[in-house]
């Protein structure tokens, strides 16, 4: 698989990353209502880097992040997915599918966070059922732990990644080993 499928819901559209999209997803990086608990570019070098990254896990690993637009406008709410990123952490997540997501600030309280997840899990249990899925949120992230938790995320350990404290999660799937 080189890119991401595409997928739509009631009101979203979750696609690929394009070069085009990066002003757009620079912004989105570097506002501190979006992403206020996730590790910003330092500067657009940082961003591209980022970009490329996004776009390049679908290539190597078959799964990865999209765009999600908003169907009836187009305009970018955020980016939800997947990634192995290698994180050096303790307990180590390497081999999972780490999942995330991040949504502007005019997008967030809306539902669009709990549709797009909803849609890239479903996506997941399509097409990489024995999985592991995890992700790792800051404590007072209180709404992304609400959104992970109604999902079937559950906590596997508190720890800290570059210094910082995060929990860690584990998606509760029947078809995991």
């Amino acid at each position: 698989m080189s890119a991401a499928p595409r997928l739509e819901t009631e009101r979203l559209v979750l696609r690929a990353h394009r070069t085009e999209d990066f002003a757009a997803l620079y912004a989105l990086w570097t506002d501190p209502t979006a992403s206020q608990y996730v590790t910003q570019p330092h500067s657009e070098e940082d961003g591209w880097k980022k970009l490329l990254i996004k776009a390049g896990c679908w290539e190597l690993l078959g799964f990865g992040y999209w765009m999600v637009e908003d169907k009836a406008t187009g305009k970018l709410l955020g980016e939800v997915g997947f990634h192995d990123m290698r994180r050096d952490i303790t307990p180590s997540l390497g081999g999972t599918m780490e999942a995330g997501w991040t949504f502007a600030g005019h997008a967030q309280g809306k539902g669009h966070a709990r549709e797009a997840v909803r849609a890239m899990l479903d996506w997941c249990d399509e097409t990489h059922r024995e999985a592991l899925v995890t992700c790792i949120i800051d404590p007072e992230n209180t709404r992304s732990i609400t959104l992970a938790q109604s999902f079937g995320f559950r906590e596997i350990a508190r720890t800290s990644y570059k210094q910082k404290p995060v929990i860690m999660y584990q998606l509760a799937r029947a078809g995991a080993l």
